[in-house]
């Protein structure tokens, strides 16, 4: 099975990842059809966690492969190339921000973007969606950055390396589709509606893994700039919602379940990408 996913091209596997990362999401999701409420010490762990796993992702799964590319291909300084990809990541995401109709969720439900009337529970997936974008895009271009090329092991290797950073999204957002369809069932809705938009709102991951894996795959100059770009862009999510809604409690004690959840998703995601890629 392994060989059979090695020898595709990076840009299915990244699909396939993608599903998998989606699926995931889906499984978190479905948990709203044996609960209706999440108690906040919990949603605060979730959001802790998942902060955790993506910060760990940014530097060990894109920005240090970022620095190495950028090393083996010469030109600019290294810090110069993942500095400029990390900081149009997280522009990019606060220009989405700013442009795509969304609620932010959560306790504080402040609406972002071009005003349109839609419904609450869309705004809410959208702002959701928004922010699976990087999480897809982080997966493509793990993959993409592989070289079929190279000698076995080093395929096999930079496989297992794309591979672990799936794992570790994935693994975040299974608590994450449950902070998603749990609230909408809070807000009303039923179990299926409420299961349907927590899972339709990582679809975007597949999409956007497809083609980060086939931008980088054809234009190789741009792999360092690319995992640069998708961890600025993971990071300006953890800083501007995740760590923020985690310590969004009352009282004020319960927050501190938010700092365990960081430091287990991020001791984790380092263990994955350490151990195995």
């Amino acid at each position: 099975m392994l060989d059979w996913f090695i020898g595709q091209e990076t840009w299915v596997q990244a699909l396939i990842a993608g599903i998998f990362t989606w699926s995931i999401t889906g499984l978190g999701a479905a948990l709203v059809f044996f609960a209706k409420s999440m108690n906040r010490t919990i949603l605060n762990f979730i959001y802790g966690f998942a902060a955790g796993v993506m910060v760990a992702a940014s530097f060990w799964s894109l920005l240090a492969p970022g620095i190495e590319w950028a090393t083996k291909n010469g030109g600019l300084p290294p810090w110069l190339v993942v500095s400029i990809g990390f900081m149009a990541g997280g522009l990019f995401l606060y220009l989405t921000d700013k442009t795509i109709p969304h609620l932010h969720y959560g306790k504080n439900q402040v609406a972002e973007g071009i005003h349109v009337k839609l419904k609450k529970t869309i705004l809410l997936v959208f702002s959701i969606t928004i922010h699976n974008i990087p999480e897809g895009l982080a997966i493509g271009v793990a993959f993409g950055a592989i070289n079929k090329g190279d000698a076995p092991t080093a395929i096999f290797a930079s496989t297992i390396a794309a591979v672990t950073l799936a794992i570790g999204i994935g693994i975040q957002n299974f608590p994450e589709g449950a902070a998603v369809s749990i609230p909408l069932r809070q807000e009303g809705l039923s179990r299926w509606k409420s299961f349907f938009y927590g899972q339709a709102s990582a679809l975007v991951e597949p999409i956007m893994a497809v083609i980060g894996a086939l931008l980088v795959h054809s234009v190789q100059f741009l792999l360092p700039y690319a995992l640069s770009f998708a961890a600025g862009a993971m990071i300006y999510v953890v800083v501007e919602e995740l760590i923020p809604e985690a310590q969004n409690s009352q009282p004020e004690a319960n927050s501190h379940h938010a700092v365990f959840g960081f430091m287990l998703g991020f001791m984790i995601m380092m263990i994955l990408d350490v151990a195995l890629g």
